[in-house]
């Protein structure tokens, strides 16, 4: 089988879920990642059935099932008066209708079911890359250690600071989008009173800044709380810092008293600023190219983040089958990317303008996608 060797820059959700599906196709690959461990960080993430079944063709669907939660339904409902305004069936309808369910989970949780399926001695943690160059030996990588990497294509896998995306287009801020979140987890014991605590709800505010999202998360034994809201600027040094659980109740105290009462039951929340960038024309140059929030990072009004970076992966696996030289590598990098662009451009845009789903709209578009079996563009 013909093989290359391949660098991922990133041991996040996406970069492992493209180690996972480059090595499936008899590829070398290492990843490098900056944080020294793996460690119980990050937001909690909701894979809709298109993500889920893209993670079943990796082998880690059992995995996220026993550890994550399933709701039952997806729900809308108006801020002020709880009306209910669309209703989707998760779970066994989901399941039925797209191959797979709804599933809520910590971000550890996935990390640690991917990680599962790649072999630890091939991920080299406490590595920040430094710069990247391409020549006809392939590109090197240095890292801020002082060492170097060989690769035949490097895969920027590294997130919206992403060093390898610097590398290929220069430097480029992310804008702040005026909208802060914030992120609580409670015993789900104290929101039971909730109508529906074991569905995904999302309570529409008044504007397309002002939401409540809440999800159930470990088995249903805990319940997911992420409110959004808008904010004229983001002074702080981190993008993420300690909230005060006050000023969450009192941006939402006209809200509806199920939705208000989600919010009594915090003790603590984390408040984070959400950025953006447009979506990118190009995803490559030569044999380097870009995935997930390298790329397209985007809002979270859609839940589509980590699902995207996980579908890249696949279709990078897939477009990246049989090529065993960096000539041919090229052409299948332009091929994936070309297969990507416009569905995750959709959704980047759709999820900036808040909108999706809150009536009774058509969810086939974005649950029905398998990223195992779309046709892959010409190159």
């Amino acid at each position: 089988m013909s093989s290359l060797k391949i660098g991922i820059a990133g041991g996040g959700v996406g970069g492992l879920a493209a180690a996972i599906a480059l090595r499936k196709q008899g590829h070398d690959v290492t990843v490098f990642e900056q944080a020294k461990g793996f460690s119980r960080v990050g937001a909690d993430i909701n894979l809709t059935p298109n993500v889920v079944r893209a993670i079943d063709g990796l082998g880690a669907g059992a995995s996220i099932r026993r550890t994550g939660a399933q709701p039952t339904f997806r729900i809308s409902r108006d801020w002020d008066t709880g009306k209910e305004t669309s209703r989707l069936g998760m779970g066994n309808v989901a399941e039925e209708q797209y191959g797979a369910p709804q599933v809520t989970i910590h971000r550890a949780d996935i990390l640690a079911a991917l990680a599962e399926q790649f072999p630890i001695e091939q991920i080299a943690f406490d590595k920040r890359i430094e710069t990247l160059s391409q020549s006809d030996a392939g590109v090197t990588v240095t890292f801020q250690d002082g060492s170097e990497a060989t690769f035949d294509v490097v895969v920027g896998a590294d997130g919206i600071h992403s060093r390898v995306r610097t590398a290929l287009f220069g430097e480029e801020s992310p804008r702040f989008t005026g909208v802060v979140s914030f992120r609580s987890v409670v015993p789900t014991e104290r929101v039971k009173n909730v109508p529906e605590i074991e569905a995904f709800t999302k309570w529409w505010g008044p504007n397309p800044q002002s939401q409540i999202v809440t999800f159930p998360l470990n088995q249903g034994r805990e319940t997911f709380i992420f409110a959004t809201t808008g904010q004229e600027s983001w002074t702080e040094e981190s993008w993420t810092s300690p909230g005060d659980v006050n000023e969450l109740r009192g941006f939402y105290k006209d809200f509806h008293a199920d939705a208000r009462a989600l919010l009594d039951a915090c003790d603590t929340t984390l408040k984070s600023a959400l950025y953006e960038r447009e979506p990118l024309p190009q995803w490559s140059q030569g044999t380097v190219t870009l995935l997930g929030d390298a790329c397209h990072p985007m809002l979270p009004f859609m839940a589509q983040g980590a699902g995207m970076a996980i579908e890249d992966a696949v279709v990078l696996g897939r477009s990246l089958a049989g090529v065993g030289t960096r000539a041919q590598a090229v052409e299948a990098l332009r091929r994936y990317e070309k297969t990507r662009q416009e569905r995750t451009a959709k959704i980047q845009i759709g999820s900036r303008g808040n909108q999706w789903m809150k009536g009774q709209g058509n969810a086939d578009w974005v649950y029905g996608y398998d990223a195992w079996n779309v046709p892959l563009a010409q190159a």
